[in-house]
This record gives structure tokens, C-alpha cells and sequence, in this order.
């Protein structure tokens, strides 16, 4: 076999103890060892990439353990930007997932996100979106949008949740619930919750890019970039730009 038959092979070797594998150890040709080298190196990726993720399972695990069957994992994005509503997800998870790669959003790049954000809606049990306006989040504060927006989320779902894992908050429903603080980075299912929100309000930005492209929506999702800020400067604020953050605030005193 030439390399590129031995290297499309390889793809499909599973176990070091597979006979053909044990052949081919005895190649000397410098490209097969080479494949071989990046096997081995795939093959742990691929378990540290397992040991992660069942580490995420441990909140979801110790409450399957007591006979809970649905669990919610919550999470929101854009409680810092200038503009645009703050926007929160809820997901729940089949028992027995395994979605590699799925972390906090913030710690991936939007190409992953975006691949998550589809195997998530593809393997998901239920999914809730809950969306809070800039101008809602002027009249209730940042904090309470949040949960607001949380609590559409987890009303949202097709499935009624038995218990909710949240991201550092407590949310005013009668459904059992366990706050963990960068419950994102902890918990398999809020950090699925974080990639559908993420996406989901990225998605809402750069619509909003399209309609007022002189802002640059598109680039920086809102937030008080040096861009920006020089955008308001120059063309003013809109209705999608949150009154009640301090450089829009003290903008709108300026123009008064």
C-alpha cells in the first residue's frame, strides 16, 4: 500500500491491537512512521477529549443518579454590550451524549461555534431561546433582562425540565435548580445552552449589521469597541443601543 492508502486506512483503525495495525508497526518507510505517530497522537487527543467531557457530566450524572430524567442547562450572552437584547438559551440534553468540543462559547471560535451550534440542535432533547430587548433591559436593569430572559428560555422548551442547571443565577421558578458558578466551563449542558445563545444572538447582530451598517454590528456584536464608540459619536444612537449603559448615557446628555 502507498501512503495515501495506508493513511485512509488509518482513519478507520479504532485499536492498536488490530492485526493489520501490528503489520504495519514494522513498515520502515519514514512516511508510515510518521502516520503512526499521528495516530498515536489523534488517538490520545481523542481520550483526553472523552475524560473532559465526562468530566462535564458531572453535575447531569448525580442527578440522573436520583431518577431525574430532564435536565436544562441555562446560560445567557450579551449582559456588556452597548446594543442589542440580551439573549439566553436553555437545552436539554439526551442522558447518555457525548458532543465533543462543546465548552464555554467564549473559548471557541465562531467556525466551532457554528458546528457545534448545529450537532447541539441535531442531538438536543428540547432547546428554549428567551431574547430581552436593549429597551426592556433599560426599563428592568441589566440583572433582571438576564433572568428574564432565562426564564423564556426554560418556559420556551418542548419538555418540561425536572431540574435546572444555571450559570451563576437563581431564576424565579418552581423547578429544582443548582446555580454553578462558570457552570459553562463545568457543565456539558450549560455549555451546549452558551453555544445556542451565542450563536443565536450573533446571528440577531449581524442582521442588525445589515440594517445599520455604519455601526459595524456585524464586527463586535455591539460591544463598546474604539470602533464603536466612533460610530455613535458620528451617526448618533439608536433604538437598538441600551440608554442606561453609561457611554450612551452620557452621549445622549452631550445631545441634549
Amino acid at each position: 500500500m502507498n501512503i495515501q492508502e495506508i493513511k485512509k486506512r488509518l482513519q478507520t483503525i479504532h485499536d492498536e491491537t488490530d492485526e493489520w495495525f501490528q503489520q504495519l508497526l514494522h513498515d520502515e518507510r519514514k512516511g508510515v512512521q510518521r502516520l503512526i505517530q499521528q495516530w498515536y497522537k489523534q488517538k490520545e487527543e481523542e481520550k483526553r477529549e472523552r475524560e473532559r467531557c465526562l468530566h462535564m457530566l458531572q453535575y447531569e450524572q448525580a442527578l440522573y443518579d436520583k431518577g431525574v430524567r430532564y435536565i436544562a442547562g441555562v446560560d445567557e450572552v450579551g449582559r456588556g454590550p452597548l446594543a442589542g437584547p440580551v439573549v439566553a438559551a436553555a437545552v436539554i440534553l439526551p442522558k447518555d451524549v457525548y458532543i465533543p468540543y462543546v465548552d464555554d462559547s467564549k473559548k471557541l471560535s465562531e467556525a466551532k461555534r457554528e458546528q457545534l451550534f448545529s450537532i447541539i440542535q441535531q442531538t438536543a432533547l428540547a432547546i428554549g431561546i428567551g431574547v430581552v430587548s436593549a429597551r426592556e433591559i433599560d426599563e428592568l436593569n441589566i440583572y433582571e433582562a438576564t433572568k428574564k430572559a432565562m426564564v423564556q428560555a426554560v418556559q420556551s422548551l418542548s419538555i418540561v425540565p425536572e431540574h435546572l442547571l444555571i450559570d451563576a443565577m437563581s431564576l424565579p421558578l418552581s423547578i429544582s435548580q443548582t446555580s454553578i458558578v462558570k457552570g459553562d466551563a463545568h457543565s456539558i449542558s450549560i455549555a451546549a445552552s452558551s453555544i445556542i445563545a451565542k450563536v443565536t444572538r450573533d446571528r440577531m447582530m449581524k442582521q442588525l449589521g445589515e440594517t445599520y451598517p455604519q455601526y459595524g454590528f456585524e464586527q463586535h456584536m455591539g460591544y463598546g469597541t474604539k470602533a464603536h464608540l466612533q460610530a455613535i459619536e458620528r451617526y448618533g444612537v439608536i433604538e437598538e443601543h441600551r440608554r442606561s449603559f453609561a457611554p450612551i448615557r452620557e452621549r445622549l446628555k452631550r445631545g441634549e
